[in-house]
Order: structure tokens, then C-alpha cells, then sequence
């Protein structure tokens, strides 16, 4: 069996690289480390926070998942940009039925977004979070 929480980052990030809605405002912009040179806007995935929900006789893990979405200083000040990447991520992801390689996927539910302005006071940052249920196949 796999790691549940790394199956599920790798099954988060083809959806949002093959997302149509998404891949028209930032391409394949969406990364788990990107490079100091990528260019705005983009998601990263961000920080995942496991824990053990075991039920009767099943192994368990919910999995929270936080994504993060930049816009381009260039675009604006305001938070439109931003906010537009952040629903596309929303409704790419929320009760999205991945398939995962050894483990599988129970729900994948939207938790909340917020939306704040970097220190340059121009950069859009989205926060996006996500809860997962995961349980291995046996």
C-alpha cells in the first residue's frame, strides 16, 4: 500500500493541470514546488495535514489538503484574478472521484477559501482548502 496522502497529491495536481476552466487563466502553471522563476499566475500544492480515522474494522486517514493560488501583480490590484483561480480550483477539485493507485478516495470536499493580499500589496494570495477521505483497498 502507498502513501494515501501522496497518491492524493499527485491525483489533485493532474486534475488541476487538465482542468479546462483552470488551464485557460494560468496553463500548466499548477506545481508542488515551483521553480523561483515560474512566472504568475499559478497553484501550488501546499500543506497536507494527516490524521487517522479509523472505523469499525477499516483502516482510515481524512487528509486535509491546502492548495495556493497567486495571481500576476501585473493583472491588477484587485482580487478578481485571484478569486477566478481559486473557484476554478474549487470546483475542479470539490467532490472530484480521483482514482488512486492503492488506496481509495471515499470524498474529496471543498472546506473554505480565503483571499489575502501578499506584503507587495499587489499579489493576489488564494488559500484553498480541501478535506479527503481515504481508506486502502483491501
Amino acid at each position: 500500500m502507498g502513501s494515501a496522502d501522496l497518491e492524493l497529491q499527485g491525483a489533485i495536481i493532474a486534475r488541476l493541470r487538465s482542468y479546462a476552466p483552470l488551464t485557460a487563466m494560468i496553463g500548466q502553471n499548477t506545481f508542488d514546488n515551483p521553480a523561483t522563476e515560474a512566472n504568475l499566475p499559478y497553484v501550488t500544492y501546499g500543506e497536507a495535514d494527516i490524521r487517522r480515522a479509523d472505523v469499525t474494522c477499516q483502516r482510515a486517514q481524512e487528509i486535509y489538503v491546502t492548495l495556493h493560488a497567486w495571481s500576476d501583480p501585473n493583472y491588477g490590484t484587485g482580487f478578481a484574478q485571484v478569486k477566478q483561480i481559486a473557484d476554478a480550483v474549487s470546483e475542479a477539485l470539490h467532490e472530484y472521484p480521483a482514482v488512486l493507485p492503492t488506496n481509495r478516495l471515499i470524498s474529496l470536499e471543498h472546506r473554505q477559501t480565503r483571499i489575502i493580499r501578499e506584503k507587495d500589496g499587489v499579489t493576489g494570495h488564494g488559500i484553498i482548502e480541501f478535506v479527503a477521505f481515504v481508506e486502502p483497498f483491501e
